[in-house]
């Protein structure tokens, strides 16, 4: 799901949704946040533990968990009971979802880098290389799928709106100028800060694309790199098989455009 704010390393929660600007100017978003913060540090809990943890009244909290479960990020459930059930209705706790738990930068590209890392030290570089080229085919079968269903003319497109589906938010686009073929755009990826201590995944990423379109393609620029956006020349051209063997087509991956 993407986010209009994304402040990461620094124990705030990712707003989910627009905000008015008057929620702005009165910091309802920065309450909101220490209450969905006050979930994660003490687990599921009732408006009244929330409340008195963050300094407000129960009206208040109750305001902003159901602004909160409207976005998905906590949901109500029955508080569990451990031992004889006394009389009356268990009382409602509050607990992060998984999209409200991902919110929180939770330290996940550290450990991918991490591992990485490991490999390329234990392996060798060789061994990184397979583990990129190995995650990309592992999602190769759906992906060939979209494709081939696709007109010719319109696979670039099939496999943008399929890569959106992954959370890439991309898009294809005739390319500029003289150029005879298409721009393949991903504005959001979601591995982007793992991919710029290993490049790697880029051109593993790039040798995909060209096997999915059967064509040679073209990584123009990368956000790994520090541009703002990944785009990826694809020609205009009969499909051809698709390949088995990797080509040159990665060659620019990573890098900013010559």
């Amino acid at each position: 799901m993407s986010r209009p704010e994304e402040l990461r390393n620094n124990g705030v929660v990712k707003y989910v949704g627009e905000a008015p600007q008057e929620e702005l100017a009165t910091g309802e978003r920065s309450t909101r946040n220490r209450v969905a913060r006050s979930i994660l540090d003490h687990g599921p809990s009732t408006a009244a533990d929330i409340a008195q943890r963050v300094g407000l009244t129960q009206a208040a909290v109750r305001r902003h968990l159901d602004a909160l479960v409207s976005d998905d990020v906590v949901e109500a459930r029955e508080q569990r009971v451990y031992g004889a059930r006394t009389r009356g209705r268990p009382a409602k706790v509050f607990a992060l979802t998984d999209c409200g738990r991902d919110a929180f930068d939770q330290s996940y590209d550290k450990l991918a880098v991490d591992a990485l890392r490991w490999i390329a030290d234990t392996a060798g570089d060789e061994a990184l290389v397979a583990f990129a080229r190995a995650r990309m085919a592992a999602q190769s079968d759906a992906y060939r799928a979209v494709i081939e269903a696709a007109d010719p003319e319109a696979r670039t497109e099939a496999l943008a709106k399929a890569l959106s589906a992954d959370g890439y938010a991309a898009t294809a686009r005739s390319a500029p100028g003289a150029q005879q073929g298409e721009q393949l755009c991903q504005h959001h990826c979601p591995v982007a800060h793992v991919a710029e201590q290993f490049p790697q995944l880029c051109e593993a990423e790039t040798e995909f694309f060209s096997s999915l379109l059967g064509t040679h393609v073209q990584r123009l620029a990368t956000l790994a790199h520090g541009d703002g956006v990944c785009t990826t020349f694809v020609p205009r051209s009969s499909p051809t098989a698709p390949q088995t063997t990797h080509s040159a087509s990665a060659s620019t991956a990573g890098r900013n455009p010559a």
